[in-house]
């Protein structure tokens, strides 16, 4: 008997009741009811805040179930893997709450997706669990939002695209983004003040943070210098300014990890980076040096107790996030400039049509549970994927007809 045959759902969404669980869940809800396409239920640790989720769902909701479990009871969680063949997981940050149910879900033998940017706890993770995952069969997929889908995807296309205009890969990937607008959410900020608060307390865990190929297996490493964007710097293929991206710390290890998984598909010495584009002439310079000191600031003080509790009483807590008027109002444009070995260059670009981190997450995130639950063939093996190498063209396909998503080929030279 298959794992399908004997469970009540296909995906069971937990944390439904956290900021991005109650977008996720709406989401599934208009795309495709209850009971129809899709088995799912509704979990979480409070029955009462549950319930209210589904009251404020309206009538549409009334059938879906409600799973009570808390991230800690291991009982709860394991029970409530054995009833689904996929678990979407929105509890963070995942470095302090999401192992048990990763625990729970490689010994059942559980699909999973989450969407931490975590990368210390991703490699915790992969080092505790992938060898037991590949047994029980159990496929886990960590960064299913904004960090890293359109990173990872994105790298993913164009490669296929010069694969078929070049007859190769390309060597060396810069992803910019050109403009992007949303509000920021206390979980988002919780977890990037987690990973200062835990890089600041270890040596070793600073110096895993500033290796690009951290999430890699221990044999997949680069003889060339890795590309990382410290501070202010002029970009000449636009002709703008950049400034660091704060997602560029985990979106470039998951793109490397999955160049790694794919047998070095993009070349063994690869390069991969990401930058925002913060404008033209003065006025761009000045916008690259602010964002730059912003974010340094930023990490510094959450890095220390006295000062982290400084920056908590000026960030958004969790559980607070943009309005659904600022989700529907947002947006983001990513590039993506490639060059093969033998100097052609292709760019790309990846658009989302709704806020990076809420919107578009939430879709993106419900997209991945659904390519896990009905794409990926049953005999895929067990262990710690990335969305391109186990999702691939199924999620990109899902991601441009549902998802709010567009990939384009913008210029081959």
């Amino acid at each position: 008997m298959t794992k399908s045959e004997k469970t009540a759902y296909d995906i069971v969404v937990f944390g439904a009741t956290s900021f991005v669980g109650q977008i996720l869940t709406n989401y599934l809800l208009s795309t495709y009811g209850v009971g129809k396409t899709v088995n799912w239920a509704l979990a979480g640790r409070s029955e009462s805040k549950l319930k209210t989720l589904k009251s404020d769902l309206g009538e549409g909701a009334k059938d879906i179930p409600l799973i009570i479990a808390d991230a800690a009871d291991e009982t709860a969680l394991r029970a409530m893997c054995e009833q689904t063949r996929v678990i979407i997981s929105t509890v963070g940050p995942y470095a302090l709450y999401g192992e048990p149910l990763v625990k729970a879900c490689v010994e059942t033998g559980t699909d999973y997706c989450d969407l931490t940017g975590e990368v210390q706890w991703i490699r915790r993770m992969i080092q505790q669990y992938e060898e037991q995952a590949k047994a029980s069969g159990a496929r886990i997929v960590h960064c299913c939002g904004f960090d890293s889908i359109p990173s990872d995807m994105g790298v993913w296309f164009l490669q296929n695209k010069a694969e078929e205009t070049f007859g190769g890969p390309c060597e060396d990937v810069r992803m910019r983004v050109k403009a992007a607008k949303g509000g920021m959410s206390g979980g988002t900020v919780a977890s990037m003040m987690n990973i200062a608060r835990e890089a600041g307390a270890d040596p070793q865990l600073r110096k895993e943070l500033a290796n690009p190929f951290s999430l890699c297996p221990p044999e997949h490493r680069s003889e060339t210098r890795q590309p990382s964007l410290k501070n202010a710097e002029f970009d000449k293929t636009f002709d703008v300014w950049l400034a660091p991206f704060v997602m560029g710390a985990i979106n470039t290890r998951i793109v490397h990890r999955s160049n790694a998984l794919q047998g070095a598909r993009y070349g063994k010495e690869f390069t991969y980076d990401e930058a925002m584009m913060t404008g033209k002439g003065n006025k761009g310079r000045l916008g690259a040096y602010g964002v730059t000191g912003a974010l340094a600031g930023f990490f510094t003080a959450s890095a220390f107790k006295p000062t982290r509790w400084l920056v908590g009483k000026f960030v958004p807590q969790p559980g607070e996030g943009p309005t659904p008027d600022e989700q529907k109002n947002g947006f983001y444009d990513l590039r993506f400039v490639g060059r093969t070995a033998d100097g052609k260059t292709m760019i790309t670009k990846v658009t989302g049509d709704r806020d990076p981190g809420y919107g578009s997450t939430g879709k993106m995130l419900g997209e991945a549970g659904m390519c896990l639950a009905f794409d990926v063939p049953s005999d895929k093996e067990g262990g710690f994927w990335t969305p391109s190498t186990l999702l691939d063209g199924d999620l990109l396909e899902r991601l441009t007809s549902k998802a709010g998503l567009t990939f384009e080929v913008v210029e081959t030279r």
